[in-house]
């Protein structure tokens, strides 16, 4: 069985896209190419790597057979190749990361802070729901993974980088705004919007909820923080959102935050790995830089809201 990088790399790409016209694109090729090479890498197998079912293409048991040790020998090599420029006292390469969409608000800092420091790294950023992001540690398609409530059925290498807080919001006008302190209970009449069930977000406040035996009368659930901003500021209802969520200053988003009792919630962000992976040096390096300067490049900058 003979294969090319050149193939190896063209079917990880279609494998993600499950579109030969993507996968073409992605490796810089005409579709006709990406088809005969895909045809050729098939034939060397033997077996069909892809089938069509209606207007979907699906892997077969031979192209995840095959998308997986592709992938490995690809990291492998990615790892060589950043030891031998570690070798050459060059830092350089590839770092692929997946964040959830409320990280979205303080990585571009960290990067921005890293790539200061490593100005030949390149980086491959997918932001994307808690499921989403799931879904690609699962089948080990990054090198990091930053999210706030990591999953219990994965045996994971964790690291806490930062504090994730979540406080009670409401609209800037709310006869509740002014107050020095809430007891939770008074919050029983009033009508929550919160984050989708699923996401990071709404899992800590369920918790949080839980414990304290408090039930929410939810109103809405939203599937990003920027609506719960606009609906909370529309005096929709109250919401609960990561301090990373807001700005500077929330009055300026006719926001305000609530001195709830039982409030801010206490959570983390963290930077997770599957159990056993071979981190890449590149990896390694982001790794300490967030562990060195996470709490301090994110808040450094950033004062405390009023209200806080």
């Amino acid at each position: 069985m003979n294969a090319t990088f050149r193939q190896l790399r063209l079917f990880l790409a279609f494998a993600e896209h499950l579109s030969v016209t993507a996968a073409a694109r992605a490796c810089h090729v005409t579709q006709p190419t990406a088809s005969m090479q895909l045809r050729e890498l098939a034939e060397g197998v033997g077996l069909p790597l892809y089938e069509q079912v209606g207007k979907r293409l699906y892997l077969t048991a031979a192209g995840e057979a095959l998308a997986h040790t592709a992938r490995a020998m690809m990291d492998e090599w990615s790892a060589f190749e950043q030891q031998v420029d570690g070798i050459r006292g060059m830092t350089r390469g590839r770092l692929r990361l997946s964040v959830v969409s409320t990280a979205k608000y303080f990585v571009p800092r960290l990067l921005g802070s890293f790539c200061a420091a490593f100005p030949d790294i390149d980086i491959a950023l997918e932001v994307l729901n808690r499921d989403g992001v799931l879904r690609r540690l699962r089948d080990n398609l990054d090198d990091l993974y930053i999210m706030s409530m990591p999953p219990e059925d994965l045996e994971l290498e964790r690291h806490a980088f930062l504090g994730n807080p979540l406080d009670v919001v409401a609209s800037a006008a709310h006869p509740l705004v002014g107050r020095e302190r809430i007891a939770l209970a008074e919050l029983a009449p009033l009508r929550f919007i919160l984050r989708e069930k699923g996401s990071g977000t709404r899992l800590a406040c369920d918790n949080h909820f839980k414990a304290l035996g408090f039930r929410p009368d939810v109103r809405m659930e939203l599937g990003s923080n920027e609506a719960i901003k606009q609906a909370v500021a529309a005096s929709l209802g109250l919401g609960v959102i990561s301090r990373h969520a807001l700005g500077e200053h929330p009055e300026d988003e006719h926001l305000a935050v609530l001195p709830v009792a039982g409030f801010p919630v206490q959570s983390n962000w963290w930077t997770l790995y599957r159990k056993g992976k071979k981190l890449s040096p590149v990896a390694t390096a982001f790794l300490q830089h967030l562990e060195r300067t996470g709490e301090r490049a994110v808040t450094s900058d950033t004062p405390t809201p009023r209200g806080w």
